[in-house]
């Protein structure tokens, strides 16, 4: 049976990376399945003083084919009263917020419990992380004041399902592994990325791809680039591809201290959608060297375009990676990252990795997401 949809976070005109990407491509394959389906994003969704780009917005023109409406300001309580009036009055079967920072949960809390007060609308949450990666004061009350709004939750990777259990151990949550990102067009041969990107395509490239942040270990990465069992393997080269979301002085001077000023590739503005296939196409190897996580989207990118992964064994990352099928799973520690770049360029093992990726995938399609939202929307009452 057809629903009405109406889904709640970062989308376009937002420059939201994976989080806009993800909510659009839902929004897809909810009219995919039949449903009349809309997004209600943010007019703004940081002050300025707690955004880390250079900028909010993108240039990219709109998703074609679907309704966006920019209605929320995250600091302008009357745009929370009016978002949730609107969404309210719509009467949708379905509501399903994005939830990733206690920063947000005074305004998608206030606008979920407007929207129930037409008992009739079922309130699902996705929650990307529960316990935020950098803490903050008031993370907590936020957090709990916006569960407390829901019916029922999403989570990504089992850590987050663990850490749910202490807000809300009593409400229906369903764990449902992250889709592919397959809206990045086809892969394409190594040559013709490497012209794109003005690479040498002789040179073996490994990949680290997305918002440059503590959490995600790229000094970690750094160092293991610098340890003698990778530094031997002739002609390889990191891709970093990704925004600073924070000081990029501590990088550069590692950089310059490590002496790897010759083996990187640094591409550290925005990466649009359009460019992103020649990037996971251009590497033999992604990397995600993060010191904590809960899943990541990247990951989902490379199993589209059939990429062998290094994951660190932190959050939910292994839960994705078989190790020693698709990749390697290892400790966040530059040793154990240099020893799994090295086995990977001596073993031969890149064609398996491939192989077994192209099979493991087709479990992440977005009609088994759609249709376990769809399960456990039922299991819920207005």
């Amino acid at each position: 049976m057809a629903r009405r949809v109406t889904i709640v976070g970062p989308a376009h005109p937002l420059r939201g990376g994976g989080m806009a990407t993800f909510n659009e491509r839902l929004a897809y394959a909810f009219q995919e399945a039949g449903d009349e389906v809309e997004i209600v994003t943010f007019s703004l969704q940081y002050p300025s003083f707690l955004f880390p780009g250079k900028s909010q917005y993108t240039t990219e023109p709109a998703p074609a084919g679907l309704r966006i409406k920019a209605l929320i300001n995250s600091i302008n309580p009357l745009s929370w009263w009016r978002t949730g009036r609107y969404i309210q009055q719509q009467r949708p079967d379905l509501v399903i917020f994005r939830y990733w920072l206690p920063f947000m949960g005074p305004a998608l809390g206030t606008i979920a419990r407007l929207i129930r007060r037409n008992k009739y609308s079922r309130v699902l949450a996705i929650t990307d992380n529960v316990v935020p990666h950098e803490k903050r004061p008031g993370d907590v009350p936020f957090t709990k004041y916006f569960f407390s709004s829901c019916h029922g939750f999403v989570t990504m990777s089992r850590s987050v399902q663990e850490d749910l259990q202490q807000f809300e151990p009593r409400k229906p949550s369903a764990y449902l592994p992250h889709p592919l990102y397959d809206n990045f067009g086809e892969a394409e041969p190594k040559e013709a990325a490497c012209a794109a990107l003005n690479l040498d395509p002789t040179c073996n490239y490994i990949l680290f791809f997305g918002f440059i942040r503590a959490y995600k270990g790229l000094d970690l990465l750094l160092q293991a680039m610098a340890d003698p069992q990778v530094k031997e393997l002739q002609g390889l080269k990191l891709i970093v591809a990704g925004e600073y979301y924070e000081d990029a002085a501590p990088y550069l001077q590692q950089i310059e201290q490590l002496q790897l000023q010759d083996r990187l590739v640094l591409r550290t503005d925005f990466i649009p959608n359009a460019e992103v296939r020649h990037y996971f196409c251009a590497a033999d190897l992604v990397v995600q060297p993060y010191r904590h996580a809960t899943q990541s989207g990247v990951t989902q990118v490379a199993y589209h375009f059939d990429k062998p992964m290094v994951v660190t064994r932190v959050g939910g990352l292994s839960e994705l990676v078989p190790d020693g099928e698709v990749g390697y799973v290892v400790e966040p520690q530059p040793e154990a990252i240099a020893a799994a770049i090295r086995q990977f360029y001596t073993s031969g093992a890149a064609a398996t990795f491939s192989r077994n990726i192209s099979k493991y995938k087709q479990r992440f399609s977005w009609s088994r997401f759609v249709a376990a939202v769809r399960e456990l929307a039922d299991k819920v009452r207005s």
